[in-house]
């Protein structure tokens, strides 16, 4: 008697077209009419009803395999769907994507149920379908309900929870980090910030201002969180904003920029540091206190972007500033000769404030 070993496989095919339309908010119809125009009938020699019969059949897979999507690890533990490791891939992946228009709208908002049902604002602003914009703004409220209390990286537990890359759990880990820290981005006066900018600014103070900071000594808590003790220290900085410190920080800067600079610029820069460089030192100093966290970017707008805008600065000049008055406190006797140790400090935070000025100078 022979024995026969029978395997039969049943592999679930994903067109990543119809996939980018469902995900896009189109209906069967909507869906069907693009491809149409693109020739696909006379391509295949099908009929209207055929393609209809088909998108269809398409969506409801898509719709099936969409609770799994929510917890993407259960779609690999799935049996149902037959699935390449390739195409798990991109269904998560481009499940998880979203358009930055949507998502900036999304910024500074409560995630509730009310502001789910008033979508229709979002699309008609940005143009995105409303299913679209429900699967974003589902999304996020997600992956920020997931992550918000877990202790650690916030980038890695959006890897290892959803299974996203590098680049889309780097975005989603700025999201959630803003909105946990509740940052103020819905002002008139950051209309013109993309989610983009204020994404690379949230990135940037996890690295730097956060318990993953490698500067942190706290590792164990968790970097949806700024580093405590880093702010405290920060108040050590107020001994740059007294008169004898501001006199010799102003000095090094400017004799050193003068070469460099328009003499518009130069001059501007003399009158006004002493304000400028007491800024700077009051958002450190006071960045211990919520409320002065979340008018971070506010607060950089009014007081510093706007006015060199007004005084007509360019990119370049206030790059040069930045960077030299960052580097000139290496000299300055208040740190220097008196706390050295106040260096590190300073070096953490002025690295974040110059780069997230630098990113929000859009000339």
């Amino acid at each position: 008697m022979t024995s026969v070993d029978l395997f039969v496989g049943n592999n679930t095919l994903i067109d990543p077209e119809l996939y980018s339309l469902w995900l896009n908010g189109h209906s069967v119809q909507d869906a069907a009419a693009q491809l149409k125009k693109r020739g696909i009938l006379q391509e295949y020699h099908v009929t209207h009803d055929v393609l209809i019969s088909d998108v269809q059949d398409h969506y409801r897979t898509f719709s099936m395999l969409e609770r799994w999507l929510h917890s993407p690890p259960k779609l690999i533990e799935q049996m149902m769907f037959q699935l390449d490791p390739d195409i798990r891939k991109m269904l998560i992946e481009k499940y998880y994507e979203f358009d930055p228009l949507v998502v900036r709208e999304l910024l500074g908002k409560k995630l509730t149920s009310k502001q789910r049902k008033d979508l229709d604002d979002v699309s008609e602003k940005t143009k995105v379908l409303l299913r679209s914009c429900r699967r974003q703004f589902d999304n996020v409220k997600r992956v920020f309900k997931t992550v918000e209390d877990m202790m650690g990286s916030l980038e890695e537990n959006i890897k290892n929870r959803f299974l996203l890359s590098d680049v889309l759990a780097k975005k989603y880990a700025a999201i959630v980090f803003l909105a946990n820290n509740r940052f103020e981005t819905g002002k008139k006066k950051l209309f013109y910030l993309q989610f983009d900018d204020f994404a690379f600014c949230a990135n940037t103070m996890i690295t730097n201002w956060s318990y993953s900071s490698v500067d942190c000594k706290d590792h164990a808590d968790m970097d949806v969180d700024f580093d405590v003790k880093f702010f405290h220290s920060l108040r050590e900085l107020k001994v740059l904003a007294e008169k004898d410190a501001l006199d010799e920080h102003r000095n090094l800067v400017c004799q050193q920029l003068k070469p460099q600079l328009r003499d518009k610029v130069s001059a501007d820069l003399e009158s006004n540091f002493k304000n400028m460089s007491r800024f700077i030192i009051t958002i450190a100093t006071n960045l211990i206190h919520t409320k002065e966290v979340r008018d971070f970017f506010v607060d950089i707008i009014d007081k510093l972007i706007e006015p060199l805008r007004q005084s007509g600065w360019d990119y370049r000049d206030v790059s040069l500033f930045l960077d030299t008055y960052a580097d000139a406190c290496r000299h300055m006797d208040a740190i220097v000769r008196h706390n050295p140790p106040l260096l590190k400090t300073w070096d953490r935070y002025i690295k974040t404030v110059k780069v997230c000025v630098l990113r929000m100078y859009h000339t």
